[in-house]
């Protein structure tokens, strides 16, 4: 047995047995996959895959019961090779993370600056995603932390961890009604906002359940003619006058965003968390803490590595 055969029959499964695509995530060439997976199978003495030809079609229940102890062991020898290159070559390596359009856009941006300051011989890599899709690269160990507003939390697998709260602005061109009444000291109510197209945020993206679920408290039905993973497309197509938008406050730069008004929409949207994720059970080098402790300083290593021990994330 060995990790070569054991990679096979993990990509194998992620990557919907098309082996194929396993030799090209594997480097490797097709006919030899085939033959690790066969090899390991002879050596366990079951069939992991049931088969259709030379074609894999799925998990057999052997399969089933063997894929978790294959994550398991794969993952083990990814920490073992963390903790020793934390003493092989401390403060040197790479640093994956995987954010939401907005926190990468408009959150990180600062962090990685100043990380980068003090952790020169670190290589960052950045992925974006939805919620989702940044919680299956931490679960997948293609990403050492996560960062996003949803979803993260409803992972047992992972530790989610409170960053930092923020809220909803809505953002028109300076001459739209909307802003020309705020300008007057009027207040946005749900009432005027729900008269006019909404642009705003893909389901499942920044905060965009709590947007939802103030309309429908209130009764209300709206007519979102746009929806889109980022801030910046969505303040494109407000100032083509598609739409009203409705972004996170912190999409909105009063110089940068000249040719947009703002206007405050904390009274109308509950508030939002933003919560950086690590996997529960994975070796985190002393640069992630480092970073961790960077993006939200109250998340000290201690608090990290409590969080993680005891499934109590700090409130």
């Amino acid at each position: 047995m060995n990790f070569q055969q054991l990679r096979s029959v993990r990509e194998a499964q992620r990557r919907g047995f098309n082996l194929t695509e396993v030799a090209l995530a594997l480097h490797t060439s097709q006919p030899g996959v085939s033959r690790q997976i066969r090899e390991l199978e002879d050596e366990l003495g079951i069939e992991i895959f049931m088969r259709a030809g030379k074609r894999l079609t799925g998990l057999t229940e052997p399969g089933r019961q063997v894929m978790p102890i294959v994550e398991r062991m794969l993952h083990e020898a990814e920490n073992l090779r963390r903790a020793g290159a934390d003493f092989a070559s401390k403060g040197s390596g790479s640093l994956r993370i995987a954010a939401t359009h907005s926190q990468a856009r408009y959150a990180l941006p600062p962090v990685v600056r100043d990380f980068r300051a003090a952790h020169p011989d670190v290589t960052l890599h950045m992925q974006q995603g939805s919620p989702q899709q940044v919680a299956k690269l931490l679960l997948d160990g293609e990403a050492d932390i996560g960062v996003a507003t949803e979803a993260l939390a409803q992972y047992g697998e992972l530790t989610a961890l409170p960053c930092y709260r923020w809220t909803h602005s809505v953002v028109v061109p300076p001459e739209h009604p909307l802003a020309l009444e705020a300008a007057q000291g009027q207040v946005l109510t749900l009432e005027r906002l729900a008269q006019f197209p909404i642009v705003t945020y893909e389901t499942g993206y920044t905060g965009r359940s709590h947007i939802d679920d103030a309309f429908r408290r209130a009764g209300l039905e709206i007519q979102v003619v746009l929806v889109a993973m980022d801030a910046d497309v969505i303040k494109t197509y407000v100032d083509l006058g598609l739409g009203v938008g409705i972004v996170a406050s912190i999409a909105y730069d009063e110089e940068r965003d000249r040719h947009l008004a703002a206007i405050d929409a904390r009274h109308l949207f509950e508030d939002n968390m933003t919560r950086l994720a690590v996997r529960r059970d994975a070796y985190l080098r002393d640069y992630v803490y480092a970073f961790i402790e960077t993006f939200a300083p109250p998340l000290t290593r201690e608090v990290v590595q409590d969080a993680r021990a005891t499934g109590n994330a700090p409130a």
